[in-house]
């Protein structure tokens, strides 16, 4: 059976130990040479930058977040371990993890680490789909020629490169869709690699969750555990039109997953469609000076990602969940693209104005959208407020000083309501 060492790419024939290094981590499949579409995806990827820059915190609980009303944007895996999960909010992780170590996001450092692995992918093949900072669809189709090996020995070369140059580790799922791909990347993790064959398909998909297909929140998981859906057996049993009579546009989508069907081609040219950042408190609060200092850190860390990737948005957008879970979205179109913090903050403060400031919020969140070049960005100033460009100008320099000195050398007042 074709078998790759994990370790040290060497190919041969199934055996426990990799025959030239050793090395127990081996991977052997049937289909093993003969797939190439692939799902990287970084483990705990916020937090293993933070210990990597950070060697004090290698065997310490992370949790990547901000205060005790704030959420959990990741978490190293010896947090996850005690049950701390991504989007929990900190209260509760804490709860389960009182020892953890809080550490507020550094998206300038993640950004720089994404462009040196996205470098590492770009040096495999041209067609490779981002998702997010720390996650990708890569088609490996046509490039053993051109490398002088297979697909999935490539991949780990990929992650062994990752770990040598940049400290960083990933996990890599190998199939013939994208579908099973990004199923297969999680099944290992971490430090995983993990192959769904065309062959095992059907048999591989029939026992499990249908909670694993991505895409579907938590209203669709429960309209299908309504339906007495909760594996991809019972799925199969049902016809093609009465899913899409139950489910419209979706159960045609469903039918086809449920045979491991998923015709969506890797597009190395998906475009961000924006950013955004967003917070849920711990208790609902009406407080204005604490939802202000929440739109402003929303706004800052906005900016910051939009600085670090090099791009400007034209439509700012406000988003509130009120206390009987009512979300509300307002957005506003710029004269020009924007990456100042100072902007971001200004024009979604005045659609919280418009917006019943007066009652209690569980939920905030700030973005910008209809994204473009930074070049384009803040050309002119603004006539009708003529101290605009001395704060872009103060804004900058502040961003300068962070840049050496770090980024809690200049706080903002507002920031720390």
């Amino acid at each position: 059976m074709p078998s790759l060492c994990r370790d040290c790419q060497t190919t041969f024939d199934a055996a426990r130990r990799c025959p030239a290094c050793r090395s127990p981590r081996t991977l052997s499949h049937p289909e093993l040479f003969d797939l190439s579409i692939a799902h990287m995806d970084c483990d705990a990827f916020y937090a293993s930058v933070e210990k990597r820059d950070n060697p004090d915190l290698a065997d310490k609980p992370v949790i990547i977040g901000g205060g005790r009303r704030g959420v959990v944007s990741t978490a190293c895996y010896v947090a996850r371990i005690r049950g701390v999960k991504s989007a929990m909010p900190m209260f509760q992780a804490l709860k389960l993890c009182p020892d953890a170590v809080i550490v507020k996001p550094r998206f300038e450092a993640y950004v720089e680490a994404s462009r040196a692995i996205r470098a590492m992918m770009d040096d495999l093949t041209p067609v490779v789909e981002p998702l997010s900072l720390d996650e990708a669809f890569l088609d490996m189709t046509g490039t053993t020629r051109l490398h002088g090996a297979p697909p999935a020995v490539m991949l780990a070369r990929l992650i062994t490169r990752m770990k040598t140059e940049l400290g960083l580790t990933g996990s890599i799922g190998l199939s013939h869709n994208k579908f099973l791909a990004k199923v297969a990347s999680d099944l290992d993790k971490p430090r995983g690699f993990s192959v769904i064959g065309a062959s095992e398909t059907t048999e591989f998909l029939r026992p499990k969750s249908v909670r694993i297909i991505w895409g579907i929140g938590a209203v669709g998981q429960q309209q299908l555990a309504d339906a007495g859906i909760r594996t991809f057996d019972d799925l199969l049993r049902w016809d093609r039109r009465d899913l899409g009579d139950r489910f419209g546009g979706m159960g045609d989508r469903l039918w086809r997953l449920a045979r491991g069907e998923d015709g969506r081609r890797i597009s190395a040219n998906a475009p961000v469609k924006g950013l955004s950042n967003e917070t849920t408190f711990h208790e609902d609060t009406a407080d204005p000076d604490i939802l202000d200092g929440h739109i402003w850190r929303m706004a800052d860390k906005v900016s910051s990602r939009a600085k670090a990737k090099g791009t400007a948005g034209r439509v700012v957008t406000l988003k509130l969940k009120r206390a009987d879970h009512k979300l509300i979205t307002r957005r506003q179109s710029l004269r020009h693209p924007t990456q100042m913090a100072d902007t971001i903050y200004r024009t979604a403060r005045g659609l919280f104005d418009a917006a019943s400031p007066h009652q209690p919020y569980r939920l905030l969140g700030v973005g910008i959208s209809d994204l473009s070049d930074a070049s384009q960005a803040d050309r002119e100033g603004d006539l009708l407020d003529p101290r605009a460009e001395a704060r872009s100008r103060a804004e900058l320099a502040a961003d300068r000083i962070r840049a050496r000195f770090g980024t809690d050398a200049i706080i903002k007042g507002r920031a720390l309501r």
